[in-house]
């Protein structure tokens, strides 16, 4: 029963985010969601510093936050020198925050490569989503990112539990088995052609193939990443934040993996 309940729970908190999502990609402008991705930025931020740093370094995370919020900003300008220049200031802020600490604690560096981490890994990459809206049509690549992701997740969910056997890697991520992840890869791809071939039909169909078999093995990797990040810090979820789903980051982990991905392969090699 608690099986069930918790299986209700994560459909229903699914479907409320998912249809919040396409509202705003479909009906939203770029600055409304570029606010979206500042405001999740800033919750997955929250969540990515209760797990690596826990109680305390609130000058790391504070700092962090606020380098986090700018890279939006200037996704949403367009402008890479000033996100060169916003890195590059980052990186100083941090280290000359770090010798602040001098008389404080134990010298750590590792505090420095956390707030970079950070920023690059949730901000950076998840922003990504405000470059694919600026492209010809980018709502429909937008939504084939949920596609890939979304689709891929839900298959390798219910194949994990109805044929999965061999485990993909137990030191990571327990539950993932190999016949999950062929799932996976199998429904992206397909989920993908699909998706190509009805909304985008002006590429030919075999970038689609190829978008949804390299997009989803890309996202299983992100999703493994962020587990490996939990697993070393002990922790099952990254919050309780989205009822039978986790935190931000659990949701987050292959759709900022899939996002830089689709986007440069539509640039650099669809053109």
């Amino acid at each position: 029963m608690t099986h069930k309940n918790s299986n209700l729970q994560r459909w229903a908190t699914g479907l409320v985010l998912a249809a919040a999502l396409l509202a705003v990609i479909i009906f939203g402008s770029l600055e409304v969601l570029t606010v979206l991705i500042a405001l999740v930025v800033t919750g997955g931020l929250w969540e990515y510093n209760r797990i690596v740093f826990g109680p305390g370094f609130l000058k790391e995370k504070i700092t962090g936050l606020i380098f986090s919020l700018f890279i939006p900003c200037v996704f949403y300008l367009g402008d890479f020198q000033m996100l060169a220049a916003c890195v590059a200031f980052m990186v100083m802020a941090v280290f000359i925050i770090f010798l602040w600490r001098v008389n404080e604690q134990t010298l750590d560096v590792l505090s420095v490569a956390k707030v970079v981490l950070g920023v690059v890994y949730v901000s950076f990459l998840t922003s990504h989503f405000i470059l694919l809206r600026k492209l010809e049509e980018g709502i429909y690549w937008i939504i084939l990112v949920l596609v890939i992701a979304i689709i891929g997740d839900t298959v390798a969910l219910y194949v994990g539990k109805s044929l999965g056997k061999r485990k993909l890697i137990p030191a990571v991520s327990p539950g993932k088995t190999v016949e999950g992840t062929l799932g996976l890869i199998a429904g992206a791809t397909f989920a993908s052609l699909i998706y190509g071939y009805f909304f985008l039909r002006c590429i030919p169909v075999f970038h689609f193939a190829i978008l949804g078999l390299v997009g989803g093995i890309i996202g299983q990797l992100g999703d493994l990443c962020e587990s490996a990040i939990k697993r070393h810090y002990g922790r099952k979820d990254a919050s309780a934040l989205l009822p039978g789903h986790g935190g931000l980051l659990d949701r987050l982990d292959s759709l900022i993996f899939v996002a830089p991905f689709v986007y440069y392969y539509r640039v650099f090699v669809i053109g």
